[in-house]
């Protein structure tokens, strides 16, 4: 069955919207795994906009279920101009301290305002490739963040990497359009060529509880969801969204 990673960095940012502990991100975090959530995931950024450094190292020392730590992997440390803020120890450093279930390698930088596309392998491969080897000896399996393209699949695996994260927005905007079997089947091919390539296959970004039921992806490992599972959270409670969120993924919770 496909696992069900909460992503934090939402409750994160409401936290950072003031000098507080509150909400606490551990504690958010052990109220979904009561609820029934497989993993954690969590995207510190250099700026720590939301996720901080320091969060990683509490939720790792606190949760029962795997921890996935997302970000860029180039990244360089950055002292931080905040007092109560602690330093980013650049992303290679952060993982190698805290020592995740999984690593997932995004392309991502600080204009941005949130991931908005899957690494180029064929510009970005040579690169990669010795970080990937850096992660793996640590034990964390790693995932590349990919858009859905099944060419790219066997470079993926070539580089030593366990799993790819299938960046699904162009889905959920084809989905809230009302026309997504085409851009489904993109993500469906892709797939598959990750799986015969040896690659496991993640997904995540805007999916949510209209556009789950109909990702008909196979071979699919773990999908995370942060956003909007946060948003039904506000309106449900933690326990029922979790309940509809497993039961959109095919579960009977």
């Amino acid at each position: 069955m496909t696992a069900l990673s909460i992503n934090l960095n939402k409750i994160a940012l409401i936290r950072n919207s003031r000098v507080t502990t509150i909400p606490n991100v551990v504690a958010h975090a052990e109220m979904c795994i009561s609820a029934g959530a497989n993993g954690i995931t969590v995207h510190p950024r250099p700026d720590q906009r939301h996720i901080r450094a320091q969060d990683c190292f509490d939720l790792k020392s606190a949760i029962n279920v795997e921890l996935n730590i997302e970000g860029n992997p180039f990244t360089e440390p950055r002292l931080s101009d905040q007092p109560h803020v602690g330093d980013y120890p650049g992303f290679i450093a952060l993982v190698q301290a805290v020592g995740p279930a999984q690593v997932t390698l995004v392309p991502d930088n600080d204009q941005q305002l949130t991931s908005d596309h899957g690494f180029n392998v064929a510009n970005d491969g040579q690169r990669l490739e010795p970080l990937v080897k850096i992660f793996k000896d640590l034990g964390c399996r790693v995932s590349l963040f990919m858009d859905p393209e099944p060419g790219a699949m066997a470079t993926v695996a070539s580089l030593g990497a366990d799993r790819v994260e299938l960046y699904t927005e162009s889905y959920a905007r084809a989905h809230e359009a009302g026309d997504f079997k085409k851009t489904l089947t993109a993500f469906q091919e892709t797939a598959e060529a990750a799986f015969a390539a040896g690659l496991g296959v993640n997904a995540g970004h805007d999916l949510n509880l209209s556009n789950l039921p109909d990702f008909a992806v196979p071979h699919l490992d773990e999908v995370s969801i942060g956003h909007a599972f946060t948003v039904d959270a506000l309106r449900w409670g933690i326990a029922e969204t979790m309940s509809r969120y497993q039961q959109a993924l095919g579960k009977n919770i």
